[in-house]
């Protein structure tokens, strides 16, 4: 087994866990530990699918890594960051 397959392998499961922990509700897509694992996940997958040169799934991890990284940072709508 080649390098980029242990390496999707071990993302894509990543990204399974993450998607069926939300599924059963045992963990909400609202939190950082979802979006981290998102984040972790398709970043592999991204690095794997650039080692074998098949950049459609270069460019679709890497959105999907990104879109986690924005929301590790992303204040939830209808919330207050002011110091009151």
């Amino acid at each position: 087994m080649k390098t980029s397959d242990i390496l999707a392998s071990i993302g894509v499961i990543i990204l399974l866990i993450a998607f069926l922990l939300n599924l059963y509700k045992k963990l909400p897509a609202s939190s950082k530990i979802y979006a981290l694992l998102n984040l972790l996940g398709a970043g592999i997958c991204c690095y794997s699918s650039y080692l074998i040169s098949f950049y459609p799934f270069v460019v679709l991890e890497g959105v999907w890594a990104f879109v986690a990284l924005l929301s590790l940072f992303n204040v939830p709508r209808g919330t207050s960051v002011s110091n009151k």
